[in-house]
C-alpha cells in the first residue's frame, strides 16, 4: 500500500515517520542509511515522501516507493549507522558521567536525602515552636 508521509525523527534505529492520515510508522535502519539524504531533507524541509507499508506482524513498516528513491552512493555501507553528531555525543556522554556523581550507589537516592533532610529540619521547627 503506497502512501505519503513527514520524517520527524532520525535516530539509531532508524526514523519515525507521521503518514497521512496521522497515524506513526517506524523506519528501519538499513531503509534509513540507503536514502540517509532522501530522509534528511523530509525532516529538515518538512517535505511528504512517498512511501510502502509493511506489515511486520502486528507492526507497520515504512520504506520509500520507487519515485522517491535515490541511488546510494557506492561508498554507502549497508546497515551502518547514519552520521550522528560526535560533539553532541560527547556532551552526552560527559553529562551522564556527571549525573553518576549525583547519586553514588551507596547512599540513598537524591529524594530520599531531600525528604530526609526535609524532615530533619521540620521536627527542629516543632521544637523550637515548643519550647
Amino acid at each position: 500500500m503506497e502512501t505519503r508521509g513527514t520524517v520527524i525523527s532520525l535516530h539509531r534505529l532508524g526514523a519515525t515517520v507521521r503518514l497521512s492520515d496521522g497515524s506513526l510508522v517506524s523506519v528501519p535502519l538499513g531503509e534509513v542509511t540507503a536514502h540517509y539524504d532522501r530522509f534528511l531533507a523530509s525532516l529538515s524541509k518538512r517535505e511528504p515522501l512517498s512511501l510502502i507499508l509493511a506489515a511486520n506482524g502486528g507492526r507497520r513498516s515504512a520504506f520509500l516507493a520507487r519515485g522517491d528513491r535515490v541511488p546510494a552512493p557506492s561508498t554507502a555501507q549497508v546497515g551502518a549507522p547514519p552520521r550522528l553528531d560526535d560533539l553532541f555525543e560527547e556532551q552526552m556522554r560527559r553529562y551522564l558521567k556527571s549525573t553518576e556523581e549525583w547519586a553514588p550507589p551507596d547512599r540513598p537516592e537524591p529524594a530520599q536525602r531531600h525528604f530526609i533532610r526535609k524532615k530533619r529540619r521540620a521536627a527542629h521547627f516543632e521544637a523550637r515552636s515548643k519550647a
